[in-house]
């Protein structure tokens, strides 16, 4: 029996937060995680959140998480990152002020090897850390290719290093599908990360698609083993949110640009029937998992 609920991130479906209510009552999703609504991210809707409150009561909905941009910045920009911890600050007052704990992060643009890099990495959540114990939130940090974090082992080596309690990880296997270093999503990135992980994305991928580089795809079409993470996190007792982050849309190619930074109008277009599919599919593959 899973322990696991489900959710779907916001704008995978639609910029109208009516919308993506709708949707995930459609498919009994118990949650919600917040990225950009309405074409605005999420350090910016604290103005909107009696409109947020009003939808998410009337579909009984929760927020499981806020899907912040923090710290997806230059790590050698000094006006980026004071940008990024009134990021940080305004999403926790949203975390709060709708019922969750968690807020989603990163750790830099990669632009070198993360060895390299790992110290002043370091320096630079000392006053993130500070804040977030202060406010006894997470900051539940992702494998994210473009950062310097790249994949599970790395998450795992930054997690022990900060070894807060406070900093935990956004466990993400689609992601590892861009992993520069080709870390095989699982089982090898999920077990070394697996201690840490508070939050779960789901997306899917083809290491080598059509141009002979990765691409996005349906859950349980690429190059995961979704059956086989599903059935890892339900051994494990799992009892966070698993959130669809679903990156692939059916008629049009979303840009490098828009998979690395993902938000806004562009963003969403086609995301509901893409969406659909995913969760179906994502759905089927809990069920055979789970009668077995």
């Amino acid at each position: 029996m899973r322990a696991f609920k489900l959710s779907v991130i916001s704008d995978e479906v639609s910029q109208d937060l009516k919308l993506v209510a709708k949707f995930a009552k459609r498919f009994n999703l118990e949650a919600v995680e917040l990225r950009t609504v309405w074409n605005s991210p999420p350090q910016k809707l604290l103005d909107r959140l009696s409109d947020i409150r009003r939808i998410l009561k009337e579909y009984d909905l929760k927020v499981c998480a806020i899907a912040s941009p923090f710290f997806k910045a230059d790590i050698d920009s000094e006006k980026e990152y004071n940008e990024h911890i009134k990021i940080l600050k305004n999403c926790i007052e949203l975390a709060k002020s709708l019922d969750t704990n968690i807020i989603r992060g990163f750790t830099f643009w990669r632009k070198g090897r993360y060895e390299d890099y790992i110290d002043t990495i370091l320096e630079k959540f000392a006053e993130p850390l500070e804040i977030i114990e202060k406010e006894g939130v997470i900051l539940a940090i992702e494998n994210e290719p473009a950062t310097f974090v790249t994949n599970g082992r790395y998450l795992a080596d930054f997690l022990k290093r900060v070894n807060s309690k406070y900093v935990k990880a956004v466990w993400d296997p689609g992601n590892d599908i861009w992993d520069p270093y080709n870390e095989v999503p699982y089982p090898d990135g999920y077990n070394y990360v697996r201690e840490y992980i508070v939050h779960v994305h789901v997306k899917d991928g083809l290491r080598k698609g059509a141009s002979g580089k990765p691409e996005p795809c349906p859950i349980g079409e690429g190059d995961v083993d979704y059956r086989g993470q599903i059935k890892a996190l339900i051994r494990d007792g799992y009892s966070g949110y698993i959130s669809l982050e679903t990156h692939w849309r059916p008629t049009a190619k979303l840009s490098e640009e828009l998979l690395v930074k993902p938000g806004g109008a562009e963003f969403s277009e086609m995301g509901e029937a893409a969406s659909e599919i995913c969760i179906k599919n994502l759905i089927k593959i809990i069920e055979e998992v789970s009668a077995k």
